[in-house]
């Protein structure tokens, strides 16, 4: 951990106080020394390659993106009781893929490595790419994915958070145990990240893992976190474990998003696989939310992400441009 700022080393084991000094990948690095993880002798899985389909061009993408996602009421229900759903193909294998090879190009150019076996045990991340990249734009503004945040969470409008582009590499241990309502600095519980697997996940790669149904965070509620080791991950996952807790681990079919809560409980395992497990998270909000009024350091660079706002004002930046409705459909 020598790479973390002095701002976590500092204080007591429990104190988040103060807001993050150091950058996005310092942030994760950190993060996910905080789970606990068993030792595996067991070699990784060769998944082959990837499937060979044809990639839709930007035009025929955009149409796609665009294209409203039909929710059922019992999809909707099932969202506010469990705080969670995956839906299947609510992007189409090519266009999966063709996320994933530009995905992985910004990786290995930002980290000057290659993917899929060339990097082993860590963590990546990338931030903020919608602003540059016009690819990865098409996915973070898609309204298609927007308004089914918006649907889900039954509110009229929703803003952008960030993106996050996370990629676990081969033979990188586990996310620990967490609710996003502890990252975000918004005063709204109306917040949902929208979770697209680039590719296939099997569960040797570590999908994301959902405890349910949403109110289970009261069960861990009382769980002091700890910010220099693993005993908060280990004591929900205990508590989690004498009650009983439904997890649902199940693998990602390629076109696969999941929605879920700032209050759903969520992990993810190692990824015992050759190849990198590639997503883009994309984290929404109900239009009219607040920063809280004393951010911490969990938070991480949030200022980054709403550049100008100030705790207990407004999040509205420039940079949290309003998703759904579209000027379209406004």
């Amino acid at each position: 951990m020598s790479n973390v700022p002095d701002t976590v080393i500092d204080g007591g084991a429990t104190d988040v106080r103060g807001e993050w000094s150091g950058d996005n990948q310092q942030w994760w690095d950190w993060y996910v020394s905080l789970a606990e993880n068993e030792r595996s002798l067991t070699p990784l899985v060769d998944l082959g390659a990837l499937p060979d389909i044809a990639c839709p061009d930007d035009e025929e993408l955009g149409r796609e993106l665009a294209e409203p996602y039909p929710l059922d009421a019992g999809t909707i229900e099932a969202f506010r009781l469990n705080g969670f759903v995956k839906l299947p193909d609510v992007l189409s294998p090519g266009a999966t893929l063709r996320l994933r090879a530009e995905l992985k190009r910004l990786l290995e150019a930002a980290y000057a490595a290659s993917l899929d076996g060339g990097l082993a045990d860590c963590f990546l991340s990338l931030e903020m790419i919608w602003l540059d990249n016009p690819l990865v734009r098409h996915f973070v503004l898609s309204p298609r994915i927007a308004k089914i945040c918006a649907d889900l969470l039954g509110v009229e409008r929703v803003r952008l958070y960030h993106d996050n582009v996370l990629s676990k590499e081969p033979g990188c241990g586990r996310t620990p145990w967490h609710y996003d309502d502890h990252h975000f600095p918004l005063a709204t519980q109306d917040v949902v990240t929208a979770w697209m697997a680039a590719q296939f996940i099997p569960v040797a790669m570590g999908p994301l893992a959902f405890a349910g149904p949403i109110d289970i965070h009261r069960l861990v509620a009382d769980v002091p976190f700890n910010k220099t080791d693993t005993s908060y991950d280990k004591h929900v996952a205990e508590l989690f474990r004498q009650h009983d807790v439904a997890i649902d681990e199940s693998p990602f079919a390629l076109g696969t998003v999941s929605f879920h809560h700032n209050l759903s409980f969520h992990t993810a395992g190692p990824n015992r696989t050759t190849q990198s497990r590639i997503v883009l998270a994309n984290t929404f909000f109900a239009d009219g939310a607040r920063i809280v009024d004393d951010p911490t350091i969990v938070s991480g660079d949030w200022r980054k992400f709403m550049p100008g706002c100030e705790p207990g004002g407004p999040a509205n930046s420039e940079l949290n441009p309003i998703c759904w409705p579209t000027e379209q459909e406004a």
